[in-house]
């Protein structure tokens, strides 16, 4: 698996595909499940808490503004990396991940 095959380009920037992990012990993004980044959140999948500490953690990590576009109740979910252009993302979840 690579960072290019997770990574599609976006109007607003890029868009991230993202397999969930809610109510981990740590919060932190862990590697790739088939075609999207795994990422484990502490919060709970109630109310929208686990989208916005994976959107708080990416944002973090990448220095981005993230926010969700599809997946809201399913482990699978799109969040569109503003601004950041699919390169520029390829290239950071490489040296994130590799």
């Amino acid at each position: 698996m690579s960072a290019a095959q997770v990574v599609r380009d976006h109007p607003d920037g890029s868009a991230l595909t993202v397999w969930v992990v809610p109510g981990a012990r740590r919060t932190e993004v862990v590697g790739y499940h088939g075609d999207a980044v795994r990422v484990r959140v502490a919060a709970p999948p109630e109310k929208g808490l686990a989208n916005k500490a994976v959107a708080s953690l990416l944002g973090d990590v990448l220095g981005a503004k993230v926010r969700l576009i599809s997946g809201a109740t399913s482990r699978r979910k799109r969040f569109v990396v503003v601004a950041v252009e699919p390169p520029m993302l390829i290239a950071q979840l490489e040296s994130l991940l590799d």
